[in-house]
């Protein structure tokens, strides 16, 4: 008699048991970070701790939303273009009727410069803010000049606040001493320090808070331009600001000599006759040209206004994204916001800013790194 013919049954997992699988990997890849954190810091030194400690919640949250997030961040077919009228022209801007109406609206404002980036680009070593670019003067030197000018003109005290990383603290620091003579108040507080993490492993390559970036490996890094709102808050400078009758700030790069203090948009955002309900964030733009293609654009996505960047893009639409005639707006990363916006979305933990996945090669050549960016 013929032995009856057997057929290999296959598991066909459901939909249900592979959800909730991934869940317990996520699970499980929050406890070890967790883990790995604490132990972090209690290397940190002496003082040091509480800073590390809101950095590393930080970096907590930020590496939830990526083991969570699911499929890109920006599906291409729902990218259309910008409708007319989404953009507000600065020619239907007026400006201040008198030097004392501008007085009044330069009362309301702060200027904050982005300066966490290194030279390295340009050839250089230590922070790009101290690199010469005209008459042996810095972009810092120009940039605390440009301030003094507003000052002095319209007899203001517009501060001016410098978002540093721990790359370019120190040697800044030690270039801020020399303007303690000028008509002008400078601040300055650090963006966050992440840990670069693993990418099989998912966990950080640091072994200690003491480690420096010119060990064998690089383990820390500064999360980007879109950790300027919490750090800002968590400096206490925010706050601060508000309590001395401050509504916006005017947030740029240190190293973009052309972005300077704007009286037509302070006027927009903060005089009482021109606008009973100014928005809450501007965001100053121009037409893209062949020499902007890699900078971020504007797209309309899912009914509103979106900010797209190129490492979001897929490659296969890389062609499309540079393209002056589809995509023909420019962010040159000016932005104004109110004070009192940041604080609340801040402290009610609302900023919930695209993740930028940044993948690098460890100095060995044989790690392969993650680095989280907003």
């Amino acid at each position: 008699m013929a032995a009856p013919s057997v057929k290999p049954m296959g598991h066909r997992r459901k939909t249900s048991d592979t959800r909730m699988f991934k869940e317990l990997l996520n699970r499980d890849a929050l406890t070890c970070l967790d883990s790995e954190l604490n132990k972090l810091l209690k290397t940190a030194p002496p003082g040091a701790d509480n800073v590390f400690k809101k950095d590393f919640e930080g970096f907590t949250k930020l590496f939830s939303r990526y083991i969570q997030q699911e499929g890109p961040s920006v599906e291409w077919e729902k990218i259309n273009l910008v409708p007319d009228g989404a953009v507000k022209s600065y020619d239907d801007l007026s400006m201040p009727v008198s030097k004392d109406a501008a007085q009044a609206v330069l009362s309301k404002l702060v200027v904050v410069k982005l300066n966490g980036g290194l030279g390295t680009s340009m050839g250089c070593t230590g922070p790009k803010s101290l690199i010469s670019v005209r008459n042996d003067l810095t972009f810092l030197d120009l940039n605390v000049q440009q301030i003094e000018n507003l000052n002095n003109m319209y007899d203001v005290d517009v501060p001016l606040v410098v978002m540093n990383s721990f790359n370019t603290d120190e040697d800044t620091a030690k270039a801020l001493r020399k303007y303690t003579g000028f008509r002008v108040k400078i601040y300055s507080f650090n963006q966050s320090r992440y840990p670069r993490i693993n990418k099989e492993t998912l966990m950080p390559i640091a072994s200690s808070c003491t480690e420096k970036q010119d060990t064998d490996e690089e383990v820390w890094y500064p999360p980007g331009h879109g950790d300027f709102y919490e750090s800002f808050v968590n400096s206490g400078l925010c706050k601060q600001f508000i309590d001395e009758g401050k509504t916006y700030c005017f947030l740029s790069n240190i190293d973009n000599l052309g972005a300077t203090v704007d009286l037509k948009i302070l006027n927009f955002l903060v005089s009482e006759t021109s606008n009973s309900s100014p928005p809450e964030f501007i965001m100053e733009v121009t037409d893209k040209t062949r020499g902007d293609v890699k900078g971020g654009t504007l797209c309309w996505y899912e009914e509103k206004l979106r900010l797209l960047e190129i490492a979001q893009v897929p490659k296969e639409h890389v062609d499309e994204f540079k393209s002056i005639n589809k995509f023909k707006i420019f962010n040159t990363n000016n932005l104004w916001a109110n004070l009192k916006a940041i604080q609340r979305n801040a402290t009610n933990n609302m900023f919930q800013l695209e993740i930028i996945i940044n993948p690098k090669v460890g100095k060995h050549k044989d790690t392969s790194v993650l680095v989280l960016l907003v």
